[in-house]
């Protein structure tokens, strides 16, 4: 019985199939966390801060991306 060889991408294959897995299980346990936060009460907040130490915040610009994530945490990003 001839043993088949694995592709040389199979391990790339299976390795990027887990880190998916991952990647969905901890976006579920995130979205499960803000919602327990939710239902005690509280509210949730995100800060992001680009500027070094005695710099002014000129403030960014989030992309598409990033406020469809935010919004699957029952984030809405503030306008300002």
């Amino acid at each position: 019985m001839a043993m088949t060889q694995e592709r040389p991408a199979d391990w790339l294959m299976e390795k990027l199939l887990r880190a998916i897995e991952l990647s969905l299980k901890a976006t579920e346990a995130s979205r499960e966390a803000v919602q327990e936060i939710l239902r005690r009460g509280a509210e949730t907040g995100i800060f992001f801060s680009g500027a070094r130490a005695g710099e002014a915040s000129e403030g960014f610009d989030l992309t598409e991306q990033d406020r469809d994530f935010l919004r699957s945490l029952s984030i809405r990003p503030d306008p300002r």
